[in-house]
């Protein structure tokens, strides 16, 4: 059951990263910086956004996945995580309509800098989507539920390492969404 949970995670990254490189394919800087309005986010930043949380949440991963190898945390599932990690995870999503089911408004510590160059951001974006990828292979074997690891909610809470990767795809495929409808909407 772990590895069937791992397979999905690592298929939903790769399908988001696929998502990236259609989303800006054939894009100009100006469009791929437009804001829809001066409160709303471009393309670029919410995939800048998604690159430094990403990084952010990597390190934690790579962090945890050690800490539980060196703990012999190991488990073959199912694993069954708590009601907390589950309603964060939840409240990370996209409703069937494709908007957020709650609204947030990022740390300062997560904003990007607006004006980013598209050569910059995008192959950044895939290879963060990568090293995804590789933390989820890394993770093969591991009690997905029991390893812990860091977030950059708050420094006191700790998610299930299975969660995490559920949580990052949610808050991924959150952005993806919300950069879709600004490409949907760009000016002739």
């Amino acid at each position: 059951m772990g590895a069937e949970q791992l397979e999905e995670f690592r298929h939903q990254v790769l399908k988001i990263e696929q998502q990236a490189a259609d989303l800006t394919a054939g894009l100009t800087e100006a469009q791929f910086n437009w804001r829809p309005a001066p409160e709303q986010w471009s393309i670029e930043e919410c995939l800048a956004h998604l690159i430094i949380v990403g990084q952010w949440e990597a390190r934690a991963i790579e962090q945890a996945i050690q800490d539980g190898r060196a703990r012999a945390l190991t488990g073959n599932g199912p694993f069954h995580y708590g009601t907390i990690e589950r309603f964060i995870v939840d409240a990370s999503a996209v409703g069937p309509d494709g908007r957020p089911r709650r609204r947030f408004s990022s740390p300062r510590t997560f904003v990007p800098l607006h004006g980013q160059p598209i050569t910059a951001v995008v192959p950044t974006f895939r290879h963060l989507q990568r090293q995804l990828g590789i933390l989820i292979d890394g993770a093969e074997g591991l009690d997905l539920a029991r390893v812990k690891v860091k977030t950059p909610i708050s420094r006191f809470l700790k998610l299930s390492l299975g969660m995490m990767f559920a949580q990052i795809v949610a808050h991924e495929q959150r952005h993806m969404a919300q950069a879709l409808r600004v490409r949907e909407n760009l000016p002739a």
